[in-house]
């Protein structure tokens, strides 16, 4: 594969932020749902796929960065071929000039370079012998790119999810801790089939907005309508929660703004456990109320309710 940093078309000082945002503008354009006449799309949507795949993870990006392995995470060659820098150079064919001196007879040095870098068989580590063909692990074949929308209440919860796929069988997963619209979860063995076995699944997330809900970090917003009177006198009433709905005690003389925690009733952290829904009490007048228009006709707060912000 080519260099990812010019795959996802970033620079190689990128940072996670900016290689991720790269990633999902691509995958949005290149999604083969939206290039079913494109075959060619759904490739680079592949190889986008690996690339951020490579970048997003620390311990690979710097492998790749330091040269030790390639833009498929394969080991790098060793010697310097291929650069020029020592070691064998030229064409590893053994075609003339390829050596200078590594034997004139015109021998294919072919197999040495098999045995020596992995060749033709696939990969495998340098040093895999001089002793013939292929004599690295025959390769996996390749990954295939999954997109997987999931509701809001789905995430926070980690709800099982069947996914169906390419060749029409399903399988159920549960989504990850944490989990976010760009989250990718790999399947061992639900890719293209290969001599060495079958490649991976690669399943990007996309959560959807809710109505009502907001995501802050591993906690969940909601702004909570309450009449007047469960505002003044206080009041113990139902809340939604994406686990179903709980009671909750309005104390009284509670104002519009006031925010109140139920605790765990959020995101599933990563780290464990779970983030908090943070409830906004908003007061609710009734317009047209001729008996509420009546009592604040007949009473006034005098405070300086404003004093704070200057006016």
């Amino acid at each position: 594969m080519a260099d990812p940093y010019s795959t996802l078309g970033v620079s190689k000082s990128a940072t996670e932020a900016e290689i991720k945002s790269a990633y999902r503008k691509l995958a949005k354009e290149l999604h083969p749902d939206k290039n079913k006449d494109n075959p060619k799309a759904s490739e680079k949507f592949s190889d986008v796929t690996k690339a951020y795949d490579l970048l997003s993870d620390k311990t690979k990006r710097a492998q790749f960065d330091r040269g030790e392995i390639d833009g498929d995470g394969n080991p790098a060659m060793p010697f310097g071929y291929g650069g020029g820098g020592g070691g064998f150079r030229g064409d590893p064919r053994g075609q003339p000039g390829g050596f200078g001196g590594f034997g004139g007879d015109g021998a294919d040095f072919g197999d040495i370079f098999e045995g020596l870098f992995g060749g033709r068989g696939g990969g495998g580590g340098p040093f895999g012998g001089f002793g013939g063909r292929g004599n690295g692990p025959p390769a996996k074949g390749a990954n295939v790119a999954y997109r997987l929308s999931v509701s809001f209440i789905d995430a926070a919860t980690q709800a099982m999810q069947r996914i169906t796929l390419a060749d029409g069988k399903t399988i159920d997963v549960k989504l990850p801790a944490g989990v976010e619209t760009g989250t990718q979860m790999r399947i061992a063995g639900k890719g293209q089939p290969g001599p060495g076995g079958n490649g991976d699944a690669i399943v990007t997330i996309t959560v959807k907005d809710h109505p009502f809900y907001e995501r802050d970090g591993d906690n969940i917003r909601l702004d909570l309508p309450v009449t007047l009177n469960e505002a003044v006198k206080g009041a113990k009433i139902k809340v939604p929660t994406v686990d179903g709905p709980v009671m909750l005690s309005i104390p009284a003389g509670s104002t519009s703004g006031k925010v109140m925690r139920l605790k765990g009733k959020g995101f599933s952290r990563k780290s464990g456990g779970r983030g908090d829904q943070l409830v906004r009490l908003m007061v609710d007048l009734p317009a047209g109320d001729a008996a509420l228009e009546k009592f604040v006709g007949e009473w006034s707060d005098r405070r300086a309710v404003r004093a704070d912000l200057g006016v």
